[in-house]
This record gives structure tokens, sequence and C-alpha cells, in this order.
């Protein structure tokens, strides 16, 4: 319901902006696109999707850059004008945009309800230029990319430029990666298709307005509606590009830190991870790989034979132990480096204002940076990457790529630097993405950036949170990057596990309450300065006890983790979910930023202070199983769970489904053939469902090709009978199991006399330790009952009662 409040301040704004408004003079509609023509400027409206429409205003000597964040459109879509004396109505079934010729001024609908509406609208004055919208009283807003200021960002005003922000804590209004939308409890979404620097005022100036300004740049917006927010979001990856999925690996754990400085300490490290009994799938590179010191060699981006002196067989031996290895990079180019010259030659530098290689101090050196904007500049980065991959490298983690240091007079091909400096990062990560698919077109790339734009998911990146304090403050905020940055698309969002920057003293208490939340995050992947040792096989006996157990787990839930994935490339649904997904009418919920869901089923609430013996945690509506004990409660209020330094506390829906496997040294070795599933059981759940998604791990064109199996389950209880029911559908794919040995785990369901699998009694046994295929086991102590069977058909049934 809109307030009086809110119709009586649009009038007031009416009145007050009428003798400066643009006044309407004619239109042409061409297809699903409608340009307008005002007295001060040219409007076109194309929609994008059913609920989204792409709004560019064009005002007479006024630059425009290109688009970064549309993706290819997927369809042409059907619009309809309406047109009265002093409106038009231009509209698809699920979005309106109604334009008032005078003063003109395009307000959003989603059926009846107005959702956004322009206040001044376009404005366009000397080196600024933005747009101004209405703000009813009483929506929250989020989004705005990586920021440390709340999950409600009413009230901010936030930069628009993407910066390092070196050891973070609880505060941090600007860092590596800002994303210029907002998304509303409304249930609508602006987008500000603008790289220039810039601003974002959500109410902070003034209450009621929602203020986009940039110096520079496209003078363009993307409005999204949906009835619900993963819809929205799904609105949003439709528009700007969804996730490709990332190669099988990239879900396994990693060694990491800065960094390995020779060839003898990496393979001790690959080593000692397999001696530890820890499983692992990645070692990742940092700039010692190029060079023996921090300073005086980026930009070399060739291997030091002297501290790597047989690189091509360091990664095959890996390779062979199904280790993938994954070398840092940076766009900067030191002037004492040794390819100096030779890009300055190939023209692949950023220029000064008088036409040479820029150059500038920072950190590392005197430096110029890559022009990835420029078709030279990219033809040479291209060629360093196909070199490198010819040693087997399986992974890029493209460093520094705000960029961290870009001086306002750099001049790239499209632009100055502070037109281009938010789409820097995003446009590497397309020219990366693009170069392997091309170089290696039947392996999915997989690309680490911690700088993007609106869009940056379409090219498979894989962002972090930057440089975080190696504290207790550090790790508080990590949810709430995550699950920003997700709601826009950047659903891999992940930190350095154990915290980066700073610490002399080993927190034994913090390194594992980190690495724990990690199991339940997108990638895992303990990374630090190494004054402290990142890795757990490097750690006391009970520490590594402790973490082997989560980061076996870790694979375990590979056949649940990877379904999100495929969800999350098919939908744009998130990995980590905000619990106000889950009562979209209660708007207090967004505030809370200490839990989340890892998909559907995992209610995780990290442990983020020392020395506590329980966590609050906020139930939705539902049973909820502690993932632990199977102890139930009852949804819909806030319990205090337990926790030790051996247990994060994690809770279950009733009514899942969670797919497990056996823990592998390696991922190379994953199969489904073993498939532990569990469903967790209740009596007030009448039905559920679940799946599980499986393809070859590698193919860039699984989901296009249909090259995957997806297994559903499906329950349905009823006079106390229970039945399970799962399903296999979809063309399939190389490697794939015949028949799965199925160990079917249900939770608190208490033993009775009749269990039948495809309509044939199955034998009771008393152990656990006589189950095998055609018997099941009641584990009295934890009320589940284990039933084992070969699963070689599309359908099996297994009833209970």
């Amino acid at each position: 319901m809109i307030s009086s409040r809110f119709w009586l301040s649009i009038v007031l704004v009416f009145f007050s902006v009428t003798a400066h408004a643009a006044t309407y003079q004619s239109h042409q509609l061409q297809g699903n696109q409608l340009q307008l023509q005002t007295d001060e400027f040219t409007v076109s409206l194309s929609f994008k999707s059913k609920g989204s429409v792409e709004v560019l205003y064009q005002k007479a000597c006024l630059k425009q850059l290109p688009s970064f964040a549309l993706a290819a459109p997927e369809q042409q879509l059907a619009a309809t004008l309406n047109e009265q004396p002093q409106q038009l109505e231009f509209a698809t079934t699920d979005l309106t945009v109604r334009i008032d010729k005078a003063p003109f001024r395009l307000s959003y609908y989603r059926g009846d309800e107005l959702v956004l509406a322009e206040e001044k609208g376009f404005f366009a004055h000397e080196t600024l230029r933005g747009f101004r919208f209405q703000l009813q009283d009483d929506e929250k807003l989020l989004g705005t990319g990586q920021r440390v200021v709340g999950m409600d960002r009413r009230g901010q005003r936030l930069p628009l430029y993407n910066k390092a922000s070196y050891g973070y804590g609880t505060e941090a209004q600007q860092m590596y990666f800002g994303l210029p939308a907002v998304l509303s409890s409304k249930k609508y979404l602006v987008l500000f298709d603008n790289s220039a620097s810039g601003f974002v005022d959500l109410g902070k100036t003034e209450k009621d307005v929602l203020q986009f300004e940039a110096v520079a740049g496209r003078t363009s917006y993307i409005v999204m509606t949906a009835t619900s927010y993963p819809a929205l979001i799904e609105q949003y990856v439709t528009v700007t590009g969804k996730q490709p999925l990332p190669p099988r690996w990239a879900f396994g754990n990693f060694a990491s830190r800065f960094g390995y400085r020779t060839e003898s300490e990496t393979r001790a490290i690959v080593d000692k991870f397999a001696a530890e009994d820890f499983p692992l799938d990645a070692v990742v590179l940092d700039l010692y790989w190029f060079g023996p010191d921090i300073q005086g060699h980026m930009g070399n981006l060739a291997w030091d034979k002297k501290a790597f002196p047989n690189p091509k067989d360091m990664i095959s031996d890996f390779k062979a132990k199904g280790v993938n290895t994954v070398l840092i990079t940076e766009p900067f180019v030191l002037s004492s480096s040794k390819r100096w010259n030779e890009a300055v030659q190939a023209n692949a530098l950023a220029r000064d204002l008088a036409g040479k290689a820029k150059t500038f101090d920072f950190y590392f050196g005197n430096t110029g940076l890559v022009d990835v904007f420029s078709e030279e500049g990219s033809k040479w980065f291209e060629g360093i990457y196909n070199e490198l991959a010819d040693y087997g490298v399986a992974g890029w983690w493209g460093d520094l790529g705000e960029p961290e240091v870009h001086p306002a007079d750099t001049i790239h091909s499209i632009g100055t630097a502070d037109e281009i400096h938010n789409a820097y990062g995003h446009r590497w990560a397309e020219l990366l993405y693009k170069n392997r698919l091309e170089q290696q077109a039947a392996q999915r790339p997989m690309i680490m950036m911690r700088s993007g734009f609106a869009g940056s998911q379409r090219f498979g990146m894989i962002p972090w949170t930057g440089d975080v304090s190696r504290s207790w403050e550090g790790l508080k905020p990590q949810v709430e990057l995550s699950l920003q940055m997700g709601l826009l698309g950047m659903a891999y969002t992940h930190s350095d596990l154990g915290g980066f920057a700073g610490g002399e003293v080993f927190d034994k208490e913090l390194y594992i309450r980190w690495l724990q939340y990690g199991v339940f995050q997108p990638v895992y992947r303990p990374h630090a300065q190494e004054q402290i040792a990142p890795e757990p096989v490097l750690h006391d006996k009970e520490t590594k006890d402790i973490l082997r157990e989560y980061v076996k787990l870790r694979y375990r839930l590979l056949p649940y983790n990877y379904s999100l994935a495929y969800e999350n490339s098919m939908t744009g649904m998130p990995l980590m979910r905000p619990l106000f997904f889950e009562n979209e009418a209660d708007t207090s919920l967004i505030a809370n930023k200490d839990s989340y869901l890892w998909g559907d089923a995992f209610l995780v609430t990290p442990v983020t202070t020392a020395g506590v013996k329980s966590v609050a945690v906020q139930l939705p509506a539902g049973v909820w199983f502690d993932y632990w004990t199977d102890k139930v409660y009852q949804g819909g209020k806030t319990i205090q769970q337990p926790t030790d330094l051996t247990t994060l506390p994690v809770l279950v829906r009733a009514g899942s489904f969670v797919p497990m496997v056996p823990a592998v040294q390696s991922l190379k070795d994953y199969s489904s053939r073993q498939l532990e599933l569990h469903y967790y059981h209740d009596s007030s759940v009448n039905s559920a469902k679940g799946m599980l998604y499986e393809d070859d791990g590698v193919s860039p064109d699984s989901l296009k090709s249909g090259q995957y199996e997806l297994l559903t389950f499906g329950a349905v209880a009823k006079n106390n009978r229970l039945t399970l029911e799962l399903n296999r559908t979809g063309l399939g794919y190389t490697g794939m199991p015949k028949q799965r040995e199925v160990t079917l785990v249900v939770h608190q369901f208490a033993q009775n006399s009749e269990l039948l699998v495809n309509g044939k009694s199955h034998r009771w046994v008393n152990s656990a330790a006589e189950l095998t295929a055609g018997t099941a086991w009641f584990d009295k102590a934890k009320q589940q009952v284990r039933v084992k069977f070969n699963w070689d058909q599309a359908k099996v049934k297994v009833a209970l009662q």
C-alpha cells in the first residue's frame, strides 16, 4: 500500500520541477523499442525481458560509452503501446512504463502497483550526470556491491569507484567491487549502466530521493521488477548474463598463500596435504612465480627459472595427483620488468596526454597499465595467457584489477580512466574468458578476480572479498559481503579463509571458526600473508584433526554443492541466500547478516566471537534439525544453538534431501556411484522435493547440449506411511554411472514392520556392519532408518510404514 505521504511528495515534486522539466514532442515505435523525443533530449526504451526495460537518455554533445552490463538479448519481446492525450503506456505482461508528456517523467508499474518513479529523472550539468528517483517511506534498499555498512543501505551515500580496502574489518564504505545497482524491498531493481567514477545516494542527502551521479559515462539505467526476490534476481541475470558452471574442481580445497617462493616449496606443500590426509584440488601461486621479490618484477609474467626450474613437469605432476595449478597475473607492467619494452612496442599500454605509454609509481614500482579496452592491449595480454596455458595452468587469478592505482589522466582507447575505471576488471575478465574458450574449447575457464562490474558473472568470474583483516573484526562482515554480492549475480563471492592481512600471533579459535564457515560458502580457499600459515596442514594436531573432518565434509557435500551451482547457472539463485527470502512480507529480516541459507536445506550461523558456547539463530518457519545431533527445533522463533570448537552451528530444514558421497583425495576421482541420500523427515511435511545435478565437471557446453543427468527426489507422507521416489532424467554424459549403490538415510523415523523397495520387502539387520544392498537398519540412538539398494533403473520407490 503506497502511503498518502508518498503521493503528497510526488505532487510537491511535480510543482517544484515543472518549470525545469522537459516536454514530450514525439515518439516512434520500432519492434520492442520506443524512441521518445523531448525538447531537451532523446529517450530510448527497450524491453530486455518481460519484467525489465532499458532506458537510455541521449543529449546532444554528451559522449556515450557502450553498455558493459547488458548481455546479448535471449529473445525478442512483444510490447504494446497505448497513447492517451497526456500519457503513453509502454508495456509487456509484467511491466508497464508510464510516460507523462508534460512535464516529461517515467514511472514503472507492476500490474496496478507503482514500484518506482523518476523524481527529476535525468540530469546533466557540465561534468556531472545521472538520475533521481522518488523513494517510498517504508522501503529498504540493498545492493551496491561490496560494502560493510549493514544489509539495509538506505541512508548511505556510497562511492562508485572500485578501490582496494586493505585490512578492513567491520566498517568499509568503499571496497574492491562496487556495483551500480540497487534492490528494493518493493521488489524492483534499478541498474545504472555507467562505468564512470560516481556515487549512489540512497536517501542520505535527501531522505526520499535515490540519486545516481557520475562524472561521465553512459546515461542509461535498467529497471527490473518481479513478484519475489528470487524471480527478481532471475530478471537481473537474464539481462546481465548468467554465470557459466565452474569446473568441478573449483569446489574442492585450495592450497594458497602469499606466497610459495620456489618449486620445491610448492611441491612440499602439495605432498603435505596428502600426507596429512587432507583432500586437495588446487594450488595457487602468488607473484613469486615470476620474480624473487615483491617489488620490481610485476609484468614479467614468465617463470622465474631459478625458483621454478621445471614448471611444466611440476604442473604435470600435480595434475596427475588431481591438483590444478592457478597462477596470479596483474595488469601492471613495471618499467623495470623484462616485458616493458615488448609491451611498449606492442602498443599494449594505456597512454598519457602526450600519447606515450603512461607511467606512474605505486607500491610495486614504476609501472604502466595494460589497456584491456584496446585491440593491441588485448592481443598482447592474450598472447601471454596462451604461453602460460601451454604449461598446463588450469586456473587464473587476476589481482589488482580495480585497477588498484589508476591516475585520472590515464587514457584508454575508449576513454579516460575516470570514464571506464569500474569496468576495467570486467573487461579483463571478458578478454580472458573468451580467450580461454577459444584456445581450450573443451575446458571450463576458472577465473578468480577481485573487481568487476554489473554482469561480470557471465564471464565466469569468481570474486573474493579482498585483503581482509586476520581478526574477528574481519570475519564478522563476510556473510554480509557474500549475500550482497549474490543478490546481484556474483554468487561465488568468497573470503580468504582465516583472514589475509596482519596478525602476528596465531589465533587458533579464529582460524578454526573461519575455516569451518568456509565449508558452506562458494570457494574453499584459505589464503594469507605468510607469517602465520594459512594451510591447515601446518598447524597443531587438534587444529588438523578438527579441520580435516570439515574439509572432508566439503567433499562429501559435493553433489549438493554442485547442484546449487546448476541452479545458479539456470536462474541466478545465489548459493548463499539471505533469510528474508523465507518471509518476504517481513522486511525486518533484511537486517539479519549473522545467518544465511546454504541452498534450500542448510541454515548456517558462523561463529564470529571468541569463546561463545551458543549463538542466537533466527529460525524461519517450519521444523529444523541440528545437523550434528538431529535435535528438532520448531521454527518461527529465535533459539540459542549450542556450539563448541568442533561444531559450526548448522541446521537442516525438515523436508530436505541432502545427497552426499564418500570423500576423495581429489575431485578427479569424484563419483556418485556410492550415493548417500539423506532425507530429513517430520510429520509436519506432507510432501517434499529435491534434486541432484551431475555432468562431467569439465565441458563448457554441458547445459547447452543437455549432456547431464538430473536426479530428482520426492517424498510423500500420509497416514503414517512415508513414500520416497527417485527418478533419473537427462541425456547423460561421459562417465555417468549406470548403476548407483544408494544408502538412503531417513532422519527421525521410527522403525516399522514394513519396508518396501519397488514393492519388494527389505530385510532388517541388527548393525551397520551388516548393511548391504537389499537390507535396512534402524539406528536407535540417532532415530534413523538406513536403507541400502542398487539404483539401476529410471525409477525407485521406497515405502516405509
